[in-house]
């Protein structure tokens, strides 16, 4: 035991001058003498259904912006990662967890808020149409909106957004471009990644899977060779059942085969 003792103590007698002049440095450093902004995490909920992207606002109690609409958001706390802040927001305005969240964009216009410098991480979730429709915070009134979206493909740009009574809904600070960068992010991977199972429940039909990915991209798929890829992909696997209390004939259910790998 002592020489194990003599040997913990070999980094401390030894450490070198850069070493010890680091630490002086530190112990000494004033946080204050530079101006610091505030961060911020946003998270931009996205639902599929109907033909329609979809999100879930939350109404503004305070100032700036009161009344307004807002993806639900936060300060980050000093002591949580960017990914723990965006799940807790998530959670507490949405009330939505272990759903599919991702890092989207840094937001730093320096007028992006009228209070002080704050930039902004967005974050995007995905999620289907029943989580969407459940999902409530503790903090204010929310609402479901669809998306309307101005530009074809991956242009990008903000979007605009209507309640179900077909009012229009004035987004706050720049939401909207933040809800338009998320579509443009969704639509790049929908191709190479299995984003577009996230907006699915856990057992869909080939036809409801098609939908999605219509939806997403805006604009019609051929039915043959879209099914041809799914079901060449490896990322279906079928459950052996079938669509219940349908007016159709039932068709075939399936899920993804690796739904934790995303």
């Amino acid at each position: 035991m002592q020489n194990a003792s003599k040997e913990l103590d070999l980094p401390r007698r030894h450490a070198s001058p850069e070493s010890n002049a680091e630490t002086r440095f530190l112990r000494g450093y004033d946080p204050s003498t530079f101006e610091r902004p505030s961060v911020a995490v946003d998270v931009a909920l996205l639902s599929a259904f109907d033909g329609q992207l979809y999100t879930r606002l939350v109404q503004r109690d305070e100032h700036p912006f009161k009344g307004l609409w807002a993806l639900p958001g936060g300060f980050v706390r000093l002591d949580e990662s960017l990914d723990a802040a965006a799940a807790r927001v998530l959670a507490r305005k949405a009330g939505l967890e272990h759903v599919y969240l991702e890092q989207l964009y840094t937001f730093g216009a320096p007028a992006r808020d009228p209070r002080m410098r704050v930039i902004t991480v967005a974050y995007y979730a995905l999620v289907h149409r029943e989580l969407l429709a459940s999902a409530r915070g503790s903090e204010g009134p929310t609402e479901v909106a669809r998306m309307e979206i101005p530009w074809e493909g991956e242009t990008g740009g903000a979007v605009e957004l209507v309640n179900e009574a077909e009012r229009r809904l004035k987004l706050s600070f720049d939401h909207a471009e933040i809800l338009g960068m998320a579509v443009k992010r969704l639509r790049g991977k929908l191709d190479y990644t299995p984003v577009g199972f996230q907006l699915l429940p856990d057992r869909f039909t080939l036809l409801e899977l098609q939908r999605v990915h219509e939806t997403v991209v805006g604009h019609p798929v051929n039915k043959d060779s879209f099914r041809r890829r799914m079901l060449a992909s490896g990322q279906l696997e079928a459950t052996g059942e079938s669509q219940r209390d349908v007016e159709h004939r039932p068709a075939e259910l399936y899920r993804f085969s690796r739904r934790s790998a995303v």
